[in-house]
């Protein structure tokens, strides 16, 4: 890895691939975040999958010049560590509502992390993209939002999702949303430097 990325109204999944092609994400990282932290992390390279699941724009920064500004151990450092940690939790809370909550709750919570890193409310993702985002079968993604759109919760038409209803999501969310969106605001949201 040579760069560094800051997505600013991006989303970019992280994602765990197998050898057979199947993909599951691991992590959502948006304008809170930065893709690469293997780099200053000591590791270099990362077997993960960056991919660009909203497009839109980020800073792109030289991996040397936040390697040489992390190794200074000034604020730099504190926040890059606190971010990697609230990462780690959402990769943790992932794994955890993937084994353990419904098709359902997984969406939920996937459409909550991305709306959480977008200044909009519509989403331009096809159900088999989501299918693999969430390592499901996509016919589980087609029921899930099939539930959610009689719900009056969302609207989905042609790769399109419009949240219509944000409280409602969240009243059928499982807690995983809510531990990783604590522990951001813990962690990075709530931190003041001096």
């Amino acid at each position: 890895m040579r760069h560094v990325y800051f997505p600013t109204d991006a989303i970019v999944s992280l994602l765990c691939v197998m050898e057979d092609g199947d993909s599951t994400e691991i992590a959502v990282v948006g304008n809170e975040g930065i893709v690469g932290i293997s780099l200053f992390m000591g590791g270099e390279t990362t077997p993960s999958r960056a991919i660009v699941q909203s497009a839109g724009h980020a800073y792109r920064l030289r991996g040397q010049f936040l390697k040489d500004e992390f190794y200074r151990a000034g604020s730099l450092q504190g926040l890059l560590l606190r971010y990697t940690q609230a990462l780690i939790t959402q990769m943790a809370q992932t794994a955890v509502c993937n084994r353990h909550h419904t098709v359902d709750q997984q969406l939920c919570r996937w459409l909550l992390l991305s709306l959480d890193r977008l200044s909009t409310n519509e989403l331009v993702m096809t159900q088999e993209l989501i299918a693999n985002m969430l390592g499901v079968r996509r016919e589980g993604v087609t029921e899930s939002a099939g539930k959610l759109q009689k719900a009056g919760l969302i609207a989905y038409h042609r790769g399109h999702i419009t949240v219509l209803d944000r409280p409602g999501l969240e009243s059928r969310v499982c807690e995983c949303y809510a531990v990783v969106k604590k522990e951001y605001r813990r962690l990075l949201a709530d931190h003041h430097e001096s």
